[in-house]
C-alpha cells in the first residue's frame, strides 16, 4: 500500500478505509504510548510463504512514514474532496487532540455521507473512549507535526492560501491547521499562513483597498464566513481590534441583519478579548438591539451576553441596551422585563396583548438564562421582575417547555443567593405533587430538591407521600419519587436523613475547597496592585 498511498488517499472509496485506519491507529498509538501492546505487537514477526521473517513496524513508525509521504502533496490533497477528511484526522492524531465527540454525533469527523452509509448498513462506528479525550503522543510525532506545519506554511503561496478560505473542501483543513499553530504560538507571525489568508493584514496592517475589498466579500461568503469565525476565536486582542476597527466598526448593525455575515458578527462579539473592546461593541450595537430581538437575530445579543459573562464586565451596559431595545423607559416598566424577554415583545405591544395567547420564544428563554449568569448583581433585574408577577402566572410557566427552562435556571443559578431561591421555592409549596406528574414540572421539582436544606426536603417529601397514588401513576412522578428516595424515607427515615446530611456535608466541603483555592489569587492580585502603586 505504501507505494500507492496518494492514489488511495484521493480515491472515492479507499479514502474512507484510510480514514478508518487512522482512527484505529490513534487508539493503538495511545496504547503504545502507555507501554501496552496492540493486537499486532511491535516487533512481531510474520512468516510468509517463502519463509522470510519480516519485522512489523510500530504505529508510530507507520504514521511518521505517512506524514513524510503526504507532506509534499499537502496543498493538492487539501483541495481534494476525498483526501481533505484524511488530512483533518491526521492532524488530530498527530496533535493528540480529541477526534470524535461521542456526546454529539453531529461533531463527527466523518462526512455526513459516510456516516449515513455506515448507519444504513447497520455498521458500528469506532467509538473508542480514547478518541474523545486528549491523548499522549510520542515526541517524534510532535516534532513531525511541527515540521509539517512549518513546511506547509512556507510552501503554500498567498494565492492558494486565500483560495482555501472560501473552499468548501480546503477550509476545514485550513482552520484545523490554524488551531494547531495558535497552540504553538506561531499563528500571527509575519508571513504565516494566517497572514497570507488575510492578505498580509498581520505583517502590514496599513490601509489597503484591495485587501479591504477581499475581506469584506469574505464576510458575506457562505464558506469564508466560517473561516473568519475561526479567526475571531483564535485572534490576539491586537488582531481582533484591527479587524473590528477596519471591517466592522460602523457596520455592525447592517452586518448583524445579513443572513450570513451575522454569524461572523456573533463570533466577533462572543470573542471580545477585554473589557474595553466589549463595551465599545455594546455601545455600537445598542441602537439596534430592538431590531435584532424582534427580527430573528437574537443570537447577536446572546453573543454579547456570553462575553459579559466570560469577561465579568459590561453587565450595566448590556442591561441598558436590553431596556432600550425592549422599549422600557420608566423604572416601573422594568417589572415586565422577564415577560418581554420570554415572549420577545416590545413593552407597548405587551401591555395591549392577551397574555394567555402569547407564545414563549426559545431565544428569549436563552437570553434570560444568560442574564441570570451575569456577574455580581446582574441577575437582580430578572429576579425583581419575577417577584413582581402573580405567583399563579409563574407557576404556569413550570409546565411549559420554554418557561420551565427559565424557572429551572433561576433555581439552579450559582449567582442567586439561597435566600432568594427560598422565596421561589415557597411559591410552589403544596404544588410539588402536581409539578411532579408533569413532563416539564418534574424537572422543577428535581431542581428545587437539589438546592433545599434538610427541613425543606422533608417538606417536599411529605407532600409527595400524601399524594403518592397520584405521583406513582405518572412516569415522570415515579422518576421524582426515585430521585428523592421516597421508599427509603418511608422505611428508614433516620437512615435517609443521615444520608442527606452526609451529602450536604460533602457539598460544603467541596465548596470550601474551591473558595479557599480562589482566595489566594485575589490576595496576590491586591498585593500586586499595591506594589504597582
Amino acid at each position: 500500500m505504501r507505494e500507492d498511498t496518494i492514489r488511495l488517499v484521493i480515491h472515492r472509496f479507499s479514502s474512507h478505509t484510510i480514514q478508518t485506519l487512522l482512527l484505529l491507529s490513534a487508539v493503538a498509538l495511545e496504547r503504545e504510548a502507555h507501554g501496552e501492546t496492540s493486537d499486532l505487537a511491535a516487533g512481531a514477526e510474520i512468516e510468509g510463504e517463502d519463509e522470510v521473517r519480516t519485522k512489523m513496524p510500530t504505529f508510530e513508525e507507520l504514521l511518521l512514514e505517512l506524514v513524510n509521504t503526504l507532506t509534499p502533496q499537502w496543498a493538492f490533497l487539501m483541495a481534494n474532496e476525498y483526501a481533505s477528511h484524511i488530512l483533518r484526522v491526521l492532524l488530530l492524531v498527530l496533535a493528540g487532540n480529541p477526534i470524535e465527540d461521542q456526546s454529539n454525533p453531529k461533531n463527527s469527523i466523518k462526512s455526513k455521507r459516510s456516516a449515513k452509509y455506515v448507519e444504513d448498513r447497520n455498521g458500528e462506528p469506532i467509538n473508542h473512549p480514547s478518541l474523545s479525550i486528549q491523548r499522549k503522543i510520542p515526541d517524534s510525532l510532535t516534532d513531525a507535526l511541527d515540521q509539517l506545519l512549518k513546511t506547509t506554511d512556507s510552501s503554500i503561496n498567498d494565492l492558494v492560501a486565500r483560495g482555501f478560505t472560501t473552499s468548501r473542501v480546503g477550509s476545514p483543513v485550513l482552520q484545523q491547521m490554524l488551531v494547531l499553530q495558535s497552540k504553538k504560538g506561531t499563528l500571527e507571525q509575519p508571513g504565516s499562513l494566517l497572514d497570507k489568508c488575510l492578505l498580509n493584514l498581520v505583517s502590514d496592517p496599513t490601509e489597503n483597498a484591495r485587501r479591504d475589498s477581499a475581506l469584506k466579500l469574505m464576510i458575506d461568503d457562505i464558506v469564508g464566513s466560517h473561516f473568519l469565525q475561526k479567526v475571531m476565536e483564535l485572534a490576539s486582542p491586537k488582531l481582533l481590534q484591527t479587524l473590528f476597527e477596519r471591517y466592522f466598526c460602523g457596520r455592525l448593525s447592517v452586518l448583524s441583519m445579513h443572513p450570513i455575515s451575522n454569524f461572523v458578527v456573533q463570533s466577533l462579539l462572543s470573542n471580545a478579548k477585554n473589557e474595553r473592546q466589549l463595551k465599545t461593541m455594546i455601545a455600537e450595537i445598542q441602537p439596534s438591539v430592538g431590531t435584532l430581538l424582534f427580527k430573528q437575530r437574537p443570537g447577536v445579543v446572546r453573543a454579547l451576553l456570553d462575553s459579559c459573562i466570560r469577561l465579568r464586565a459590561g453587565s450595566v451596559e448590556i442591561m441598558n441596551a436590553l431596556y432600550s431595545g425592549l422599549g422600557i423607559s420608566a423604572l416601573d416598566e422594568r417589572k415586565e422585563l422577564i415577560n418581554l424577554l420570554a415572549f420577545l415583545m416590545p413593552y407597548k405591544e405587551f401591555v395591549n396583548a392577551d397574555y394567555d395567547q402569547l407564545p414563549f420564544r426559545i431565544q428569549g428563554s436563552l437570553i434570560i438564562q444568560l442574564v441570570l449568569q451575569l456577574p455580581g448583581d446582574g441577575h437582580e433585574p430578572i429576579m425583581n421582575s419575577f417577584f413582581a408577577q402573580a405567583p399563579d402566572r409563574m407557576y404556569s410557566w413550570c409546565k411549559d417547555p420554554s418557561g420551565s427552562r427559565i424557572i429551572e435556571a433561576i433555581i439552579s443559578s450559582e449567582h442567586i443567593p439561597l435566600a432568594t431561591k427560598r422565596q421561589v421555592l415557597d411559591q410552589y409549596s403544596n404544588k410539588y405533587a402536581d409539578l411532579a406528574v408533569n413532563k416539564y414540572g418534574s424537572h422543577i421539582v428535581d431542581a428545587c430538591w437539589k438546592v433545599s436544606d434538610m427541613p425543606y426536603k422533608e417538606k417536599i417529601m411529605i407532600e409527595l407521600i400524601q399524594r403518592e397514588m397520584l405521583v406513582q401513576d405518572s412516569p415522570f412522578g415515579r422518576i421524582v419519587m426515585r430521585n428523592c428516595r421516597v421508599e427509603q424515607y418511608k422505611r428508614r427515615a433516620d437512615e435517609w436523613r443521615e444520608r442527606e446530611r452526609s451529602l450536604q456535608k460533602g457539598k460544603r466541603m467541596f465548596k470550601d475547597i474551591f473558595d479557599s483555592s480562589s482566595t489566594p489569587n485575589k490576595r496576590s492580585d491586591k498585593k500586586s496592585k499595591k506594589s504597582k502603586k
